[in-house]
């Protein structure tokens, strides 16, 4: 069995994939929260420009 410790790796490829896992993770969130909102439906300021 061939288990990989990520605290073993050392230099600069550990912190580049840091770095792409953080902006891989920043941009998921911000999709799940725009679409989160378009489910939500109309606010209250879409509301009163339709009106």
């Amino acid at each position: 069995m061939n288990v990989r410790n990520e605290k073993n790796t050392k230099g600069p490829v550990a912190k580049t994939r840091e770095d792409r896992l953080k902006a891989a993770l920043k941009a998921n969130l911000a999709r799940r929260k725009a679409q989160a909102r378009a489910r939500s439906g109309p606010t209250k300021t879409n509301e009163q420009k339709k009106g």
